[in-house]
């Protein structure tokens, strides 16, 4: 079986593909105008035969940034009446308290294009105003005569009937065709009605958008004889079809990120590690994410950009915590002579200075780059030479002179500053959470993750920090691992123990149901897919619940003693406290269906025994550590020609193709016998 798995960043496109049962992989940059072009160039650098190939799995940013650059298509929501200003009015709480500038989210919808239908449920589903007919055809009318491109439907307590919103899909559906339409109900059957109405109209609003790209990559596929599946990175951390992907967009909002969490998950159970931080930096943003025996977290909530401003979207997602520094984000001096880098990043085109293509805008890379912890001679494995004079030129114009420092003073200063930032992702997801980071390893990748995973380690005192083989690549790689996964939800409001029995076994069913339909369309065997339920219980009066493994019914109906127990366990690690004479009310049932891969190749690459290939020698040059009047003379590996069992102690830098490890003074390597480096952080050792 010969796979491919296909990652689409903001500056980089990176492929990993299992090829007549061998790992093979490259790297290209990203082509803005059409991401399908770096596809199509990843491929032919890896030299993927693509009638060759039986599965093409594919990560992309390309819905989270419709969403970010304000980019979507011209959409409009339909509500019930009354409900209109919910999505625009949100939630009553102020995230943040002290910043004067606050505000909340801008709705992705105008008022203007937000109408009203006379209908009205009941919280259990029971009509209490039918539905007009009349006021649907005019209503269809209105919405094809203001040129919208999409429509998102969600009508109050439509998650426990969906009667008048398929009604109204099937009206809108019927007149124009080509029009995308998301009915809620469809995306997510849970009551929260801001919420609800935020990831319908996200969904709505990068639809045809993503439709229209993921149309046209199969159409350039299939017309180079691709007859594989093709399958898409979920924000849950599994994978959905093609099919699936057109209509639910909205859950490939974190597709890239979250395969590489999934892969140092893996990772972690090889090395036996119980407690990790995955930490992606690219090109655009810093990813980080805790990891606990061998999973990344997933919550039920998410929210796309800063938290308090950002577009809130209620579906399970990897918990990744995401700040804008990556290699290419923007150093530049504010009006009152302070240095900030990011969140402002160059891209792929034209990205740093110094890859040579006129921009004269000084980023991350073009710091390292003259801190000469980059060799430009052998930046993507040589194929991609990068210019110094320009870096330097660059950072002296936009940062040295306005700041009267000199061009490797402002240079450490740019490095300083962006592991600073992406520091706060890792203690977000680590002390925030009441994990003490000197507790965990850091598992880092990404093309500049290995670059600045150390320093960010000596930043909170995370201990060791394990750099991965093919770290450039790696989401790509966690592609080849990630199983099919897909998660249905019910609202069932009711106390622990006094809800009605057929009322829940009737929910069961509905959701079991689901999930064998979806097994069905997506060509899965119901023999090797896993049906996992799931309760969110929460003490009566709480806003928020915990989600509570659950074998079958009766274990919210009959004898609750074992679900009260395992809440009460999770309330306390979670919380450090257990009311435990305190009443529980259920929320909502879950079912999380997954079906594993069949083949395994990718993941035991990650164990097998290394071997080096290639006999480069090592050589030295200096780099600029801490103190830019006095580089250190550092030692400089080249990764692929490293043995299994080699040490050493810094400062280095370790090259290899697709990135660069920088080793500081004191710090101990190893290489392990599957090839991946193990770094020990020397906490206070030695100085400039």
């Amino acid at each position: 079986m010969n796979i491919v798995g296909v990652d689409i960043g903001g500056t980089f496109t990176d492929l990993v593909g299992v090829i007549d049962g061998k790992i093979v992989s490259s790297k290209t940059s990203t082509t803005p105008a059409d991401p399908s072009e770096g596809v199509a160039e990843s491929l032919r650098l890896a030299k993927c035969d693509l009638p060759g190939l039986s599965e093409l799995l594919h990560g992309s940013t390309i819905a989270i940034n419709t969403v970010l650059e304000r980019k979507g298509a011209r959409t409009a929501l339909v509500t019930t009446k009354g409900f209109r200003d919910v999505y625009a009015i949100g939630r009553s709480n102020r995230i943040e308290a002290f910043n004067l500038f606050f505000h909340r989210p801008k709705p992705l919808v105008s008022r203007e294009l937000t109408f009203e239908v006379d209908e009205r449920l009941d919280p259990a589903g029971n009509a209490l105003k039918a539905l007009n007919p009349a006021e649907v055809d005019a209503l269809v009318k209105t919405l094809l005569a203001r040129g919208v491109d999409s429509v998102a439907v969600c009508l109050l307590h439509s998650y426990a009937n969906p009667a008048h919103e398929q009604a109204i899909g099937a009206a809108l559906r019927a007149a124009a065709p080509g029009l995308f339409v998301t009915l809620s109900h469809e995306i997510l059957r849970e009551f929260r009605e801001y919420e609800r109405t935020s990831t319908t109209v996200l969904n709505a609003y990068v639809g045809p958008r993503v439709r229209d790209y993921l149309t046209n990559l199969e159409a350039w596929l299939r017309g180079k004889k691709f007859a594989g599946k093709m399958h898409l990175m979920r924000s849950n951390g599994g994978v959905m079809s093609l099919a699936q992907s057109r209509v639910q967009p909205v859950s490939m909002m974190e597709s890239g990120p979250v395969a590489g969490m999934i892969a140092a998950g893996i990772l972690c159970k090889q090395l036996g590690i119980e407690q990790a931080i995955g930490f992606d930096m690219g090109g655009t943003t810093a990813k980080s994410s805790l990891i606990t025996r061998g999973a990344p977290a997933v919550e039920e909530g998410y929210v796309i950009g800063p938290l308090a401003s950002g577009q809130p979207m209620q579906l399970p997602v990897v918990d990744i915590v995401e700040v804008g520094t990556g290699g290419g984000s923007i150093a530049w001096v504010d009006e009152t002579g302070g240095l900030h880098v990011g969140p402002q990043s160059a891209g792929a085109d034209p990205g740093p200075a110094c890859y040579g293509k006129g921009s004269g805008t000084p980023v991350i890379t073009d710091a390292d780059l003259v801190l000469g912890r980059i060799n430009p001679h052998r930046f993507l494995g040589g194929g991609m030479p990068l210019d110094l004079a320009a870096a330097k030129a660059a950072i002296k114009a936009k940062v040295a002179d306005p700041l009267k420092l000199s061009v490797e003073e402002a240079a450490l200063g740019i490095a300083m500053i962006s592991d600073t930032a992406m520091s706060l992702s890792v203690r977000a997801v680590s002390v925030n959470k009441g994990v003490d980071p000197r507790e965990t390893t850091m598992i880092a990748f990404g093309g500049a993750g290995p670059l600045h995973a150390v320093s960010i380690a000596r930043e909170i005192f995370v201990p060791r920090v394990i750099i991965p083989k093919l770290p450039g690549a790696f989401s790509a790689l966690g592609m080849l691992m990630a199983s099919w996964r897909q998660d249905f939800v019910r609202t069932l409001v009711g106390r622990l123990g006094k809800l009605d029995a057929k009322l829940v076994e009737k929910v069961f069913a509905e959701l079991k149901r689901d999930g064998e339909e979806q097994l069905k369309r997506d060509g899965i065997s119901r023999e090797g897919a896993s049906l996992v339920f799931n309760a969110d219980l929460r003490y009566v009066g709480q806003e928020h619940a915990l989600q509570i493994p659950i074998d079958d019914a009766s274990m919210l109906t009959g004898d609750t003693t074992k679900v009260r127990e395992l809440f009460h366990v999770e309330h306390d690690q979670r919380y450090g406290q257990a009311a435990i004479e305190e009443q529980l009310e259920v929320v909502n049932l879950r079912l999380v269906l997954t079906a594993a891969r069949a083949d395994t190749i990718a993941e035991q690459s990650m164990a097998e025994k290394w071997t080096p290939s290639d006999d480069a020698k090592e050589t030295s040059r200096p780099v600029i550590f801490d103190d830019p009047k006095k580089p250190l003379d550092a030692r400089i590996f080249w990764r692929p020609a490293m043995p299994a069992g080699f040490s050493f102690v810094g400062p280095a830098v370790i090259e290899e193709p697709n990135s660069t490890i920088l080793i500081h003074p004191g710090d101990k390597v190893h290489v392990t016998e599957a090839g991946h480096l193990v770094i020990d952080i020397a906490f206070g050792g030695a100085k400039q």
